[in-house]
C-alpha cells in the first residue's frame, strides 16, 4: 500500500515544517489574521474567516458575509548533512526543498435571527510538501512528499445574552497523501539498479471526524476575550504501495493518521479610538499524533503485515501571538504582528522541526460598505537546527548529521462581502 508510506509522508514533512506553524500545522486562514500574526484571532471577529478560529463569533455579525482567501506560501529551505558512510557529504546536501504552495480558504456566515447564527468554513489546519532530486543520497528518508488535509466545518452560533455568545460544529476532514523514496546511498546494497531507484511510492486518502466549539464574553464594543477548542481527528487513510517490503509488487494498505486537538485562548482590546491591541495563546496536542504505521496483509518489513513504522517524538506545543491595528480612517486599517512558535517534534529528516519567530503586517480597504479587501505578509524566520539520522534498509545502518535551516514568506489577499 502506497499509503503505508502516506506513513513516512506525513513524517517527511521535512523543512516544509519550518514554513508553516509547528509540525506540520496549517495557520493561513486569513489576510487579516496574518497581518496580526493571527493574534486574538478567537476574539476580534472582523470577518467572516473568523469562523476557521472560534464558531461563537458568528454571533456578532448582523448581515450575511462570505470571505474568499488565497496564501502563498514561498519558502527557502536547505539540509546539509555529513556522514562516515558516504565519500562525499555534499551528497546530503540539498536546497530549495520545500516549493511554493497556495493556500486556499472559503467562509460563509448567515445570521438567522438576532440568537442564531449559522456558517460554514472549508480551510486546511495541516499539509505540507516537499522534492528532493531522485538520485539524494538520503533518498532512503526523503524524497518527494505531499500532505494535504481539507476541512469542511459548517457551524451553529447562539447569543445567550449582552455580553456572552457560544458556538460549536462538526469537521469533516479529508486528507491526501503521495510520497516516493528513492535508494539513494544506500543503492549498493539494495536489489536496486541505482540511487535514483524507487525502493517505496504511496498514494492514498481518506477521512475523519471531528468537533470543534468556542465561546465569547464582550465586556463592551471594545473589549472582549474568546476561546475555542478543536477536538483530534482520526482519519483511516486507504490506498496503494509499492516498495521492497511488498516484493516489489503494488498492494492495498492501510494507515491510521491522529491530527492533534487545538486550544485557543484570545483578547482584543480597542485602547483609543484609532488603536488596538489583540493577543493569543494556541496549544497544540501533538503528542496525540504518535508513531506512523502502515499496514498490509501483503507487507513485511521484518515484522508479519507491515509496510513500514516510522517513530515519532512530538510533544505538545504552543503559539503566542501580538497584535496591534491602526484605524487610519473609515476606509483604512494598518496591522501588524509578532508571534513565536514553539518546536513541536524532535528534530529527523522527516521533520525538522524547530522554533520559528512571524514577523508580520496588512492592512484592510474598505471599497464600499458591502466591499473590504485584505492584504498580509509575513516573514517565518526559523532557527537553525542540527540532528542525528540513522538511514537503515535490510542490514544497513549509518548515523548520520543533518542541519536544516531556512526562512519562509507569506503572501495573502482576501476578499469580505456583505449581502
Amino acid at each position: 500500500m502506497r499509503i503505508n508510506k502516506v506513513a513516512l509522508a506525513v513524517t517527511a514533512l521535512l523543512a516544509a515544517s519550518q514554513v508553516h506553524a509547528a509540525g506540520f500545522q496549517v495557520s493561513e486562514h486569513s489576510a487579516s489574521g496574518l497581518g496580526r500574526a493571527f493574534a486574538g484571532e478567537a476574539a476580534i471577529g472582523d470577518d467572516a474567516a473568523s469562523l476557521a478560529r472560534n464558531p461563537a463569533l458568528m454571533a456578532t455579525f448582523d448581515k450575511a458575509q462570505l470571505s474568499v482567501v488565497g496564501s502563498y506560501v514561498d519558502p527557502d529551505i536547505s539540509v546539509k548533512g555529513e556522514s562516515s558512510f558516504i565519500t562525499d557529504p555534499s551528497n546530503f546536501d540539498a536546497n530549495d526543498v520545500a516549493p511554493a504552495q497556495v493556500v486556499p480558504a472559503m467562509y460563509y456566515i448567515q445570521p438567522l435571527n438576532e440568537k442564531v447564527a449559522v456558517g460554514l468554513a472549508i480551510y486546511s489546519n495541516f499539509g505540507t510538501g516537499t522534492e528532493y532530486e531522485d538520485d539524494y543520497a538520503a533518498g532512503a528518508a526523503a524524497g518527494t512528499t505531499h500532505i494535504m488535509t481539507v476541512n469542511f466545518n459548517p457551524n451553529v452560533s447562539y447569543r445567550v445574552n449582552e455580553k456572552l455568545s457560544l458556538g460549536a460544529g462538526v469537521s469533516v476532514v479529508y486528507t491526501t497523501a503521495e510520497l516516493e523514496r528513492h535508494a539513494g546511498a544506500l543503492s549498493p546494497i539494495l536489489p536496486v539498479p541505482d540511487a535514483s531507484s524507487s525502493i517505496a511510492k504511496m498514494e492514498g486518502d481518506g477521512y475523519g471526524f471531528g468537533w470543534n466549539i468556542g465561546a465569547l464574553y464582550e465586556f463592551n464594543e471594545n473589549n472582549r476575550l474568546g476561546a475555542s477548542y478543536k477536538s483530534e481527528v482520526k482519519n483511516e487513510l486507504e490506498g496503494e504501495f509499492t516498495g521492497l517490503s511488498s516484493g516489489g509488487k503494488e498492494v492495498d494498505g492501510t494507515l491510521d493518521l491522529n491530527l492533534p486537538s487545538i486550544l485557543e485562548v484570545s483578547g482584543y482590546h480597542k485602547l483609543t479610538n484609532k488603536f488596538a491591541v489583540s493577543y493569543s495563546w494556541q496549544y497544540t496536542t501533538w503528542s496525540d499524533f504518535g508513531d506512523i504505521v502502515g499496514n498490509s496483509a501483503n507487507c513485511n518489513d521484518g515484522t508479519a503485515g507491515q509496510c513500514i513504522k516510522k517513530s515519532e517524538d512530538f510533544n505538545n506545543s504552543s503559539r503566542y501571538s501580538v497584535g496591534t491595528e491602526y484605524y487610519l480612517s473609515e476606509a483604512i486599517t494598518l496591522r501588524a504582528g509578532y508571534a513565536y512558535d514553539e518546536q513541536a517534534g524532535k528534530a529527523s529528516l522527516s521533520i525538522p522541526d524547530t522554533d520559528r519567530q512571524w514577523y508580520t503586517a496588512g492592512l484592510t480597504y474598505k471599497a464600499t460598505p458591502a466591499l473590504s479587501f485584505d492584504f498580509a505578509a509575513a516573514l517565518v524566520a526559523g532557527k537553525e537546527v542540527t540532528f542525528e539520522e540513522e538511514l537503515k534498509e535490510g542490514n544497513a545502518l549509518t548515523a548520520s548529521t543533518f542541519t536544516s535551516s531556512g526562512d519562509a514568506y507569506i503572501y495573502s489577499a482576501q476578499m469580505n462581502y456583505s449581502f
